[in-house]
């Protein structure tokens, strides 16, 4: 006989995974009636619950593809060992009705805890859901979600060492892209066009994107390659895969990173060091990240009533894709200086 599961029992009884989930671990968040009737059910189909704490975490992560992910998620596998918990993963695929689905699915396999590397899903899922088990969110949410706990980077710092970077290298026409309009990455455009008006540049930066990127980008690298005065000679990237997509660009059109242009990306993952030149990015701490959040996990399991949150520092991975910009050439010594 096959092994009766959560969803069989929120079946029967006409309810769904996470309120059944809820009932029979006497959580709140259910009706009296609603808790007896998922427990006689659960009863009569002979459906035998594990011991909470036997230990295992659901991750759910937007996208595996993007390093960002998996470098969170060796971060959460790494202090899930050193904790005695074990580590099942469900992927999102970049699409926020299958991130839900999986969100059911994990709590369908009993785990004791979730992660969603993601922000992408809603707080009608994740309310009854951290009802449920405990969940941490990894990332910047909308709007705090109760019995939910948060580990997020301080997005505005990250864009602000960014921008004085570029600077400081004699750079004084920006541009920021965006490929999202996650809170994140909004995050990253608020401190490039903050830090930017602090360093007396705001009539010289511009944004391209979240929509036609690809379109601003090639009008960008075009305006350089003919010598508009008045082109940006730095970009920073609200990501690593959008400044990739600048480096490759350039390249397809003839543009010298970064005797031309300087690119500076975000999360400094992988990929910065798979492309040539070697790419400067702000450094999301991703593994200290997700090891942060599966010890917010084991507080909760071991009685924390309360949610919690952490903010991690960004800091600046200097590399081979930024250079002196037009101000500090005209200073160098070849110019006579």
């Amino acid at each position: 006989m096959d092994r009766i599961t959560l969803a069989d029992v929120a079946r029967a009884a006409g309810v769904s995974s996470a309120s059944a989930s809820m009932a029979l671990n006497d959580r709140p968040g259910v009706s009296r009636a609603t808790r007896e009737r998922v427990r006689s059910t659960a009863r009569r189909l002979g459906y035998g619950r594990r011991a909470r704490g036997a230990g295992l975490i659901g991750v759910i992560p937007t996208d595996l593809g993007n390093p960002y992910h998996t470098d969170v998620i060796a971060g959460i596998e790494a202090e899930a060992e050193t904790l005695g918990l074990g580590v099942v993963i469900a992927h999102g695929r970049r699409d926020s009705a299958h991130l839900e689905q999986q969100l059911q699915r994990l709590l369908e396999l009993d785990v004791d805890g979730i992660v969603a590397v993601t922000t992408w899903l809603t707080p009608q899922a994740l309310e009854p859901a951290g009802a449920a088990v405990p969940v941490v969110v990894i990332g910047r949410m909308q709007d705090a979600v109760p019995g939910t706990d948060v580990v997020r980077n301080l997005d505005q710092v990250g864009a602000a060492l960014a921008v004085r970077h570029l600077v400081e290298h004699g750079h004084r026409r920006l541009a920021h892209v965006t490929l999202s309009t996650r809170p994140g990455p909004a995050m990253r455009r608020v401190g490039f066009l903050a830090e930017a008006e602090r360093q007396g540049l705001r009539e010289g930066v511009q944004v391209i994107g979240p929509g036609s990127a690809p379109e601003g980008i090639e009008l960008l690298l075009r305006a350089l390659r003919r010598g508009d005065p008045d082109a940006p000679t730095a970009v920073f990237a609200a990501n690593d895969i959008a400044a990739v997509e600048v480096l490759h660009r350039a390249a397809d059109l003839g543009v010298q990173v970064p005797a031309q242009l300087s690119v500076v990306g975000y999360d400094s993952s992988a990929v910065a060091l798979t492309v040539r030149p070697h790419l400067t990015s702000v450094n999301q701490p991703r593994q200290e990240m997700g090891k942060l959040a599966a010890q917010m996990l084991r507080e909760r399991l071991a009685g924390r009533p309360h949610d919690a949150s952490a903010s991690v520092e960004p800091v600046l991975k200097v590399r081979d894709s930024t250079g002196p910009g037009p101000a500090l050439r005209q200073r160098s010594p070849e110019a006579g200086v």
